[in-house]
């Protein structure tokens, strides 16, 4: 490593982690000042809002936009050294373009490994006090909703069926429970009107149920008053409030993901996409950075507000492209890899046309 090195990893690491604090100072201010009301009327202890609030939420925001932030930091920074005729000096001692990127790519590393440990093994647990405390002190109900027409595969062979399902009482409308064999023929049905949770005895009760069997082509029927079962669903995993997804760790996502494709649930692409986005977004720093040293290290008149404003139109284009792709993919047919993917390859090739085009 060069002294040079040194000198543009300083650079780097130390404009990134100051835009990080300055941001994130303003987003907690108003943040705060938004909350404060709800926290007063709550009675909110000054130790919950401070640990289990905003040290989570720091975090959580840091990692969620850390491409961005590493964009705009190279921009300003090597826009900066342009100016001041650094790059130039630089490439004249003999240095190529190709070798000045190694140390930005090196910074870009550092920061894409913290990006995808905080994000998989560490915010998914800060998400869980987060939310805890927002439901408690700030939010004045629930998230979860009741749920309608809920199709499930329970195991192999067994699907369910609920009308509605509501997460507060626990309680389901028109619930039935069929079971075929490996031919796919049916062989039993449990019909009720009503399906509730028991919390103590961890099972499901079935209210007015009627059982049909069908064993060599013979009926048989019979009722009851209630009837308890056993499920390998639980009434969490019918009524899954909206940030539940990001309070998973990666083995955890991967795990419930198998549960899921067993069970033929509707919500399999929202976890699918998360599973892939949490892998591309530490790649995005490497192409958003290639792409910033491109823009920026030519010197122009003017200042360097033409190279901030060019980055900020095309972080701003990948990030909206991304949600439109994740979009795509829960509303329609695109794969949720090839969704989450897809921006990455595009703004790849972008990048590569301004590496060969950047002043060398």
């Amino acid at each position: 490593m060069k002294l040079i090195d040194g000198y543009i990893i300083r650079k780097f690491l130390g404009t990134f982690f100051f835009s990080i604090i300055l941001i994130l100072t303003i987003a907690v201010v108003f943040d705060f000042a938004e909350k404060v009301d709800n926290f007063m009327e709550k009675q909110a202890p000054v130790k919950a809002i401070v640990f289990d609030y905003y040290f989570n939420f720091i975090p959580y925001f840091a990692t969620l936009f850390s491409p961005l932030f590493v964009f705009i930091s190279v921009i300003f920074f090597t826009s900066k050294m342009a100016a001041n005729t650094e790059i130039i000096a630089i490439l004249n001692s003999g240095m190529s373009f190709r070798r000045l990127m190694w140390p930005y790519f090196l910074s870009s590393l550092v920061i894409a490994v913290l990006t995808f440990l905080l994000t998989n093994f560490v915010i998914p647990q800060s998400n869980l006090k987060r939310m805890a405390f927002e439901d408690k002190y700030y939010r004045p109900t629930s998230r979860r909703v009741p749920v309608m027409n809920i199709h499930r595969q329970v195991s192999r062979n067994v699907l369910i069926y609920m009308e509605s399902f509501n997460p507060i009482s626990l309680a389901g409308r028109n619930f039935t429970i069929e079971k075929f064999n490996d031919s796919g023929e049916l062989r039993s049905k449990l019909s009720g009107n009503m399906v509730r949770y028991d919390t103590s005895k961890n099972k499901w009760t079935v209210i007015n149920y009627y059982i049909r069997w069908i064993e060599d082509d013979v009926d048989s029927l019979s009722s009851g008053e209630r009837i308890d079962t056993t499920l390998t669903i639980k009434p969490d995993d019918l009524s899954r409030g909206p940030g539940f997804v990001g309070t998973m760790t990666y083995s955890e996502l991967n795990n419930y993901i198998s549960q899921l494709k067993l069970q033929g649930s509707d919500e399999l692409k929202l976890f699918l996409i998360e599973k892939h986005r949490r892998i591309s977004n530490p790649f995005a720093i490497f192409i958003l950075t290639l792409i910033g040293v491109s823009l920026s290290s030519k010197k122009v008149r003017g200042g360097i507000g033409m190279n901030i404003g060019i980055g900020l139109g095309l972080s701003f284009s990948y990030i909206l492209f991304m949600q439109f792709a994740a979009q795509f993919s829960l509303k329609g047919n695109l794969d949720p890899m090839v969704a989450m993917w897809i921006p990455n390859f595009i703004y790849a090739g972008i990048a590569f046309i301004l590496y060969k085009i950047a002043p060398k």
